[in-house]
């Protein structure tokens, strides 16, 4: 590697004396030459030019000797050689007017040191001013044979000579400009100025306009491995005399000796130097080839191709030095005997490659030629442990191994533990905060019952007077299930919204209505409600002709309310009562709108968070508490109350949990009842009939027919448990396969196998019912609602209509006329006393179940099911009676309303007013919320309210009779409600029907798949009027025949 080092002149004295040797020098040339060529007479006189010039550039010499003093020298690439490596500093003088002289020679302007720099020209000083390589090269070039002058000059010897530097730290070149420094502006500082490091750039001193800058220009090449020269509007034939007199002098300068002056090697012919310099272009692909070579670990850098190598790449020394490094290493690690080096690769490699990282052994490997055998034998296992150090190296790796080993599995154990302490810390931290969690809501909702219980003790002694004063009612129609039941269900704001007929509670003059609405309401929903509530005054006044608003409009008394949570927890399918809980703006809303004022709570299906709104409200809730209203409305729970009230029920068992008690109840239950050919299960936990499935046993059991028989043989003594035994063991024994294979359930979308829905069934438990061994059924549902006074009062009641499925109630016909009045009353008196009881009070729905019994041929009723809570029933039969102005008798179970006739005159003279006589006459009604077709929601209601007019379908204001809608969404409005009403069941059934058949004729296209359930609801109406009309014909033959 090029280096400068400070020169050894540092005073101006010594610069004199050299001066003045010179001068004797040239003098004893040019003594020598006129005496040798007595005819070339201009040599002489450029001789004589050279003296007068080196005395008119004395001052600038002296000034550029200030920058320009240096020696050269070389520094060894292996360490241990240093000291061998060194060479003794030559003075410059000599060689430059040599070179000037040939210049001058050959008819070229002279360029001075300064001039040469600026040019961007290396400049190499020799320290011996006459040496054999001077008169070699005079010799070579000029034909001159200089005489042999030897000139004793006594030199000072110093004492105590200490080997050491003489000079500061060199800059060091910043980490931006690493990478690659060759293409890189540097600015110099002051402190590098003193260290000799300042150069002119590309500047001529002999100009006046001459600028001398301290920053190198930026060498304009793609390939920065490549020796930059700097190209001046010179001639090209001095520019290249230059060049390879500068190569001279590099290989002078590592050529301590010339083996023969007379070598045609070593002359440079005349002829040569006048060939044209190629275009930088072409010179940029001409690269020189060193192949370098690395033995046994050590670098070969005494060699002539690595010594011009390095001079070549001089600017990035320090760089391929680092990666000469790594290949040592490399070698040496792995006992390579010889690796061939390939410099231009290591070159570009140094350029590219950052001084933050190192490069990596595919890098290092694509620099070396031999790269196969170097690669093979670096790959060999255990190669690495061939070398000198072999053995060491050994240890170290079965040390490191060993200690890694060690280091990993007891950090393993430690991670382990810390694992198990951080899990340990976490459960706990989790436990105690669920604690903290756990004991608060504890300790709130022990507040909140207690509040409940002193508003409903309140409310109980108050009941009677706050009955029959002004009050508001805050209805949230919310279904409060349990979580995994409303994950079932679809459409839960829907479902919620059937109460909307609370609205029409309004009928009682001392009452105000504040109705939480579960989805968003429009003004088209808000005004046909506006309109239906003031129907009512039109039908008492039994015209068409508005009546003119007043203070007390009817209108007033209501107010929605719509939660601004809705939306909020679209995931999550709550219940309204929890949407309202998070919803502050709508109580503080509500409980701005009943301050001051008398008023109370009534809900769905009681649900926890209805304690929250009745305690922030601070109104007692019209209902039971929701720990009671959950336990009694199970299917489970119901069957406690009726077995309790001596109802009949039918024939079964409640709370299983155990498939093992499932089965052997079943059994038993089979044997005792062999006339039962179907057994039904009910899941505790579940609504509108989605956890029923059932099985026909008497079909599908193989052993059912042989049990006939011995029932049959062995008659009176059959109800002995030792005759059934092997019955039974039968019986157990195919039970089990029978269920598997041939259940079938009412929910087919959650429950698909026996397996799926027993785990369902045993996990929430369930009831095994009887299904009433009769092909004519009918089911009975009854409305009523227990004050907390305790006094209950029957809302309505009626016959269920299923469209869908024989276990789901899809609608009421109104009032129920299958079974006696009277035995229904006592039955809902009994299990009355039996929810007072148990603190049961609010609405109660009561299901019955008739049938004709095979053997006795006699009705027979039962008590099927109880569930606590605001009905959608109660809403649609309020609406009823609210436009029809008629009262439910709850002793007959009939519907009464009061028409006005014009009274018949006597005698035709009477003039004046008609007088109107009242008359009562019966209504019936057909109801249901459950009417559903998909192209509903791309009509508008308007629309369908005209369609509906168009052909007949309305309310008759003067009868009292016809079709009310109940409006459910504005947004999709695919679901609406209807009710029908007339004043015979017959003339009922067959108008609902008709309307529900018009209708889906007129918004059914033809080429729509059936996405409506009208047909299956009209289906089923006529098969009601197939059996009415029947029993019709038979009542009146038995009329005839008596």
């Amino acid at each position: 590697m090029m280096a400068l080092v400070p020169s050894n002149n540092n005073n101006n004295n010594s610069c004199n004396a050299n001066r003045e040797k010179i001068r004797n020098e040239y003098r004893t040339m040019k003594t020598f030459v006129i005496r040798k060529e007595q005819d070339n007479q201009s040599d002489t006189n450029n001789l004589t030019q050279m003296l007068v010039r080196t005395d008119h550039h004395k001052k600038r010499d002296n000034a550029l000797n200030m920058f320009n003093t240096n020696t050269s020298s070389t520094l060894s690439f292996n360490q241990l050689n240093t000291n061998d490596s060194h060479q003794q500093a030559q003075d410059e003088t000599t060689f430059e007017q040599v070179y000037q002289f040939e210049q001058h020679r050959d008819g070229i302007p002279m360029t001075s040191t300064c001039q040469r720099q600026t040019e961007g020209m290396p400049i190499i000083s020799i320290a011996a001013s006459f040496n054999n390589r001077n008169r070699q090269i005079i010799h070579d070039n000029f034909d001159i044979q200089l005489p042999l002058i030897e000139t004793n000059q006594s030199r000072p010897i110093t004492k105590n000579s200490i080997p050491k530097r003489t000079t500061e730290p060199l800059g060091i070149l910043p980490l931006k400009r690493q990478h690659n420094p060759i293409n890189s502006t540097i600015s110099l500082t002051s402190e590098d100025a003193k260290q000799s490091l300042l150069y002119f750039s590309e500047c001529d001193t002999s100009s006046k306009t001459a600028q001398i800058t301290f920053e190198p220009s930026t060498p304009k090449t793609n390939d920065s491995s490549m020796r930059i020269r700097t190209y001046n509007n010179e001639s090209t034939s001095s520019i290249h005399r230059r060049e390879l007199l500068n190569k001279s002098s590099q290989s002078i300068s590592h050529n301590p000796t010339i083996d023969s002056p007379k070598l045609p090697s070593n002359r440079i012919k005349k002829g040569n130097l006048s060939r044209p310099l190629p275009t930088p272009e072409l010179m940029s692909d001409n690269k020189n080839v060193y192949h370098l070579v690395i033995q046994d670990g050590v670098t070969k850098d005494q060699t002539e191709i690595f010594l011009q190598y390095r001079q070549f790449y001089c600017f990035i020394w320090g760089s391929i030095v680092k990666i000469f490094r790594l290949l040592e290493k490399l070698m040496y690690n792995y006992f390579v005997p010889i690796a061939l080096i390939n410099g231009e690769k290591v070159a570009e490699l140094a350029q590219f490659i950052e001084i933050e990282r190192k490069p990596t052994l595919e890098e290092l490997l694509s620099t070396i030629i031999n790269r196969d055998e170097v690669e093979k034998l670096i790959k060999q296992p255990g190669r690495r442990f061939l070398g000198k150090s072999g053995k060491e190296r050994a240890a170290i790796i079965i040390q490191s191994c060993w200690r890694g080993f060690h280091i990993r599995r007891v950090c393993k154990y430690l991670k382990k533990r810390r694992w198990a302490a951080h899990v340990i810390a976490s459960a706990w931290l989790k436990h105690s905060k669920l604690s903290k969690i756990r004991q608060q809501l504890k300790l709130t909702h022990h507040r909140q019952l207690e509040f409940f219980q002193k508003q409903q003790n309140e409310l109980r002694q108050n009941w009677a007077q706050l009955s029959s004063h002004r009050r508001t009612i805050v209805h949230v129609p919310s279904l409060g299930l349990t979580e995994s039941i409303r994950k079932t269900l679809t459409n839960l704001p829907l479902k919620e919204n059937y109460q909307i007929g609370r609205l029409c509670e309004l009928e009682d003059p001392n009452i105000d209505v504040i109705y939480v609405s579960p989805m968003p309401v429009n003004d088209e929903l808000l005004q046909y409600y506006n309109r239906l509530i003031s129907l009512r005054a039109l039908v008492e006044q039994g015209s068409e002709q508005p009546i003119p608003s007043t203070s007390n409009n009817v209108n007033e008394r209501f107010v929605i309310v719509v939660p601004e949570a809705l939306h909020r927890f679209s995931g999550h399918n709550m219940c309204l009562a929890t949407l309202l809980k998070y919803s502050p703006k709508a109580l503080k809303q509500i409980k701005t709108l009943i301050k001051d004022r008398s008023a109370y709570l009534v809900t769905g299906v009681s649900h926890i968070d209805d304690l929250y709104i009745s305690e922030y409200l601070d109104i007692p809730m019209y209902g039971c508490e929701p720990e009671v209203s959950y336990l009694y409305s199970t299917k489970s729970g119901s069957k406690r109350i009726f077995k309790s009230s001596n109802v009949p029920m039918p024939f079964g068992e409640y709370d299983i949990y155990n498939q093992k008690r499932l089965l052997e109840s079943l059994a038993h239950l089979i044997l005792e009842h062999l006339d039962v050919q179907r057994w039904i299960f009910k899941i505790d936990d579940h609504f509108d009939g989605q956890g029923i499935a059932y099985c026909d046993i008497a079909i599908h059991l193989p052993c059912y027919k042989d049990i006939l028989k011995e029932a049959e043989k062995f008659a009176d003594k059959w109800s002995n448990s030792s005759v059934q035994k092997n019955s039974y063991k039968k019986i157990l024994s195919e039970l089990s396969d029978v269920l598997d294979k041939h259940t079938i359930y009412v929910n087919k979308t959650q429950f698909n196998s026996w397996q799926t829905y027993l785990k369902v069934f045993l996990s929430e438990g369930g009831i095994i019912e009887a299904y009433p061994p009769s092909n004519s059924i009918t089911s009975i549902t009854l409305c009523l609602s227990i004050e907390p006074n305790g006094h209950y009062s029957l809302i309505c009641s009626g016959d269920q209509l299923h469209a869908e499925s024989q276990f789901s109630c899809w609608g009421l016909s109104f009032p129920q006329s299958s079974v006696d009045a009277n035995e229904l009353n006592n039955y809902c008196s009994l299990i009355v006393q039996q929810c007072k009881q148990r603190n049961i009070y609010g609405y109660v729905d009561i299901d019955f179940v008739a049938f004709i019994d095979k053997k006795t041929n006699q009705q027979k009723v039962w008590v099927i099911d109880l569930c606590i809570g605001y009905s959608e029933h109660i809403s649609l039969y309020r609406v009823m009676q609210y436009t029809t102005t008629g009262q439910f008798n709850p002793l007959t179970h009939s519907f009464m309303i009061k028409i006005k006739e014009i009274k018949q005159r006597l005698r035709n003279w009477q003039n004046g007013a008609p007088e109107y006589t009242i008359i009562q006459k019966n209504r019936y009604a057909i109801w249901s919320s459950k009417l559903y077709h998909k192209n509903l929601s791309n009509i508008h209601y308007s629309i369908f309210f005209q369609m509906c007019r168009s052909h007949g379908v309305g309310f008759d204001i003067r009868e009292k009779q016809g079709s009310i809608f109940t409006l459910f969404e504005c947004d999709h409005h695919d679901h609406i409600g209807m009710i029908t009403i007339s004043d015979t069941l017959q003339n009922t059934l067959s108008n609902f029907a008709c309307y529900l058949n018009t209708i889906y004729q007129e918004i059914t296209p033809a080429d729509m798949q059936e996405q409506s359930n009208f047909m299956l609801a009209v289906n089923d109406i006529e098969n009601i009027l197939g059996v009415t009309q029947e029993n019709a014909s038979n009542i009146s033959s038995n009329d005839t025949t008596s």
